[in-house]
C-alpha cells in the first residue's frame, strides 16, 4: 500500500484527531445562544447544562486511560483509527438524540475518542518526529484543535439562523443537528487516511519489529538510505534505551511510581492540570456567557472573534516553539494569563451589578455590564488578550512538553495519566462552570487568576527545557542534580553520535533489510 513518509504531512494529518477535541469544545458553545436547544432539551444554565458539557470529558477521562492499553497492543496509528470509529457513534447518538439522556450518552461515548486521540496523536507525532522540529509537528495537535473550535464554531454558527434565527421560539431542531452531524466527516477522514500512514519507529520497535522500524525511520529521516548516518544514529539511540529499559524491567505501571520517574509523571499531569485552571477551556465552553455578562449585543458573534484569535495565534508557538523553548512558554504565559483575568474580575466587580431578570435570554447569568460601553468593550478585549496568551503559550506546550519526557517502554502509560488529568478536570470544570457563573460571577476570574500564580511558582520550580533533546535523552534532562532553572547544557548526543559515524570513527551494523528501491514522498 502506498505510504506518506513526510513528517509534517503525517503528523498534520494526525493532528485531525485534536480537531475533534476542537469540535467537542465548540459543540456546545455555538448552540447555546439558540431557542431551538435551550427549549427542546429545557436547559436554562445550572446543573443540567453543566452535566450535558461535562459529559463529554467523563467520557475523555475513561478514554485517556484506557489508551494506553490499546496504543502499546495494537500501535498507535490503529488506536487513533479506533478512536475514530467512536468518535462516529457518539456523533451518530448526538444527532439523533430525542432528550437529554441520549444527548448525554452520545457525549460520553464521543468522548472516550477524544480521551484516546488526545493521548495517543502527540505521542504519535513525538515518536516520528525529529528532534530538531519535534516542539513544531506536536503542535499541529493544538493548531488542529483551534481549527475544530473555529470550524465547529460557525458551522453552528449558520445553523442558528435555520428556521427563524436564535431568538425564534419555535426554531427547529436543524440549528443544532446539522452542526453535530457534521462532525461525522473529519473523523471518517482521519479513519481511512491513515491507513496511507506509517507506524511509529520507536512502537515498531518495542515489538521487536527492527526491520520495519529501520525502513520507517530511513524513509522519513534518510531519504530510504538505511546506512544514512542519522538513521544508524537514531537506531543506535533507541536499541541502546530500550536495552536499558528492558533490563530495568521498566515497563509497567510500577515503574511510574519509582522516585525518578514519579517527579516527571507529576510534573506532567501538573502541566494538563494548570492547563484547565487557567480559565481558557471555561471561556471556549461558555463564551457566550462571558460576552452576555459584558452586555455584547451580539455574543454569537463577538464570541466568533475569540476562536479566529485563537487560530491565529497558535502559528507563532507552530514555528517558534523549538527556537524559544517550552519553559519560558509556560512561564510567560502563566503569569500574562494571571493578569488579564485579575483586569477582567476587577472590571466586572467594580462596573457590574445584578441581572434584574427582566430578559429570559440572560437567565443563565447573574451578574451583568448596564450602560458602560467602554468597561464592556474592555472586558472584551481582556478575553480576546487571554485567548492570545494561551494560544501562544500554554495550548500548544500543555500537548508537547507531556508526550516527549518519559521513556519508550512506558510513555503511552504515563502520558494517558497526564492527558486523564486534564480530562478529569476539564469534565469537572464543565460541569462546575455554569454554577459558578450564577453563584459567584466576577469571582471566578479571581479564583483562576490565583491558579496561574500558582502555576507559575510551580513551573518555575520543575519544569526543565527539553528543546533540542531527543527523546532518549530525557532521562539526561531530568536525572541530574541541577534545578529545574538552571540552564542545561546545549547539544544532543545524537548529533555527536551521528558526527561520529559520518568521519568512520564508529560503525554501527543495523539489522538486514529488505529495502525495495523506493523515492519516499516528502512532499
Amino acid at each position: 500500500m502506498y505510504q506518506v513518509y513526510n513528517v509534517y504531512a503525517i503528523c498534520a494529518f494526525a493532528a485531525i484527531g485534536g480537531g475533534l477535541f476542537g469540535f467537542d469544545i465548540s459543540s456546545m458553545s455555538g448552540v447555546l445562544g439558540t431557542m431551538a436547544y435551550t427549549n427542546y432539551f429545557n436547559v436554562h444554565g445550572g446543573l443540567r447544562q453543566g452535566g450535558i458539557t461535562g459529559a463529554m470529558p467523563a467520557g475523555s477521562f475513561v478514554g485517556a486511560l484506557a489508551s494506553s492499553f490499546i496504543a502499546d497492543r495494537v500501535s498507535r496509528k490503529t488506536a487513533i483509527q479506533i478512536a475514530a470509529l467512536v468518535w462516529i457513534l457518539g456523533s451518530i447518538l448526538q444527532t439523533c438524540s430525542n432528550g437529554v439522556a441520549m444527548l448525554v450518552a452520545g457525549r460520553v461515548i464521543a468522548g472516550l475518542c477524544v480521551g484516546i486521540a488526545s493521548t495517543i496523536v502527540p505521542i504519535y507525532q513525538a515518536e516520528i518526529a525529529p528532534k530538531e522540529i519535534r516542539g513544531r509537528v506536536v503542535t499541529l495537535q493544538q493548531w488542529a484543535i483551534t481549527w475544530g473550535i473555529l470550524v465547529q464554531y460557525f458551522i453552528q454558527y449558520g445553523a442558528s439562523f435555520t428556521a427563524g434565527g436564535a431568538a425564534n421560539p419555535n426554531q427547529g431542531t436543524a440549528a443544532f443537528r446539522i452542526p453535530w452531524a457534521v462532525q461525522i466527516v473529519p473523523a471518517a477522514t482521519l479513519f481511512v487516511g491513515l491507513f496511507f500512514c506509517p507506524y511509529s519507529p520507536r512502537w515498531l520497535a518495542t515489538q521487536d519489529r527492527w526491520e520495519e522500524a529501520i525502513r520507517n525511520l530511513a524513509n522519513m529521516h534518510g531519504y530510504g538510505d538505511i546506512s544514512h548516518p542519522n538513521v544508524l544514529a537514531q537506531y543506535q539511540e533507541i536499541e541502546a534505551a530500550l536495552r536499558f529499559e528492558r533490563q530495568e524491567a521498566s515497563s509497567s505501571y510500577k515503574v511510574l511510581t519509582e522516585p525518578r520517574m514519579m517527579k516527571r509523571v507529576i510534573l506532567g499531569m501538573s502541566i494538563q492540570m494548570w492547563a484547565q485552571l487557567s480559565g481558557m477551556n471555561v471561556l471556549m465552553y461558555y463564551i457566550v456567557y462571558v460576552m452576555q455578562t459584558a452586555g455584547i449585543g451580539d455574543p454569537l458573534l463577538a464570541a466568533s472573534i475569540q476562536y479566529i484569535l485563537n487560530v491565529a495565534l497558535t502559528l507563532p508557538a507552530i514555528i517558534f516553539l523549538d527556537k524559544w523553548g517550552r519553559r519560558p512558554s509556560l512561564l510567560v504565559g502563566a503569569f500574562s494569563m494571571m493578569i488579564l483575568l485579575i483586569i477582567i474580575g476587577t472590571l466586572e466587580a467594580i462596573y457590574g451589578t445584578p441581572n434584574p431578570r427582566t430578559d429570559p435570554s440572560l437567565d443563565a447569568i447573574s451578574w451583568v455590564i448596564v450602560g458602560r460601553p467602554a468597561v464592556s468593550k474592555a472586558i472584551v478585549a481582556c478575553s480576546y488578550l487571554f485567548v492570545c496568551s494561551f494560544a501562544v503559550t500554554w495550548g500548544p506546550t500543555s500537548w508537547t512538553y507531556p508526550s516527549e519526557i518519559f521513556p519508550n517502554q512506558i510513555r503511552a502509560k504515563a502520558v494517558s495519566l497526564t492527558t486523564a488529568t486534564n480530562w478529569g478536570w476539564n469534565g469537572a470544570l464543565a460541569f462546575a462552570t455554569p454554577s459558578l457563573f450564577k453563584a459567584i460571577s466576577w469571582k471566578m476570574y479571581m479564583i483562576f487568576a490565583a491558579f496561574n500564580g500558582l502555576a507559575f511558582v510551580h513551573m518555575f520550580l520543575t519544569a526543565r527545557e527539553t528543546k533540542g533533546k531527543t527523546l532518549e535523552e530525557m532521562d539526561d534532562v531530568f536525572d541530574v542534580g541541577r534545578p529545574a532553572w538552571r540552564t542545561a547544557p546545549k547539544g544532543s548526543r545524537l548529533d555527536a553520535l551521528q558526527r561520529e559515524i559520518e568521519e568512520g570513527n564508529l560503525k554501527i551494523i543495523a539489522p538486514d533489510v529488505m529495502i525495495e528501491t523506493i523515492n519516499p514522498k516528502r512532499g
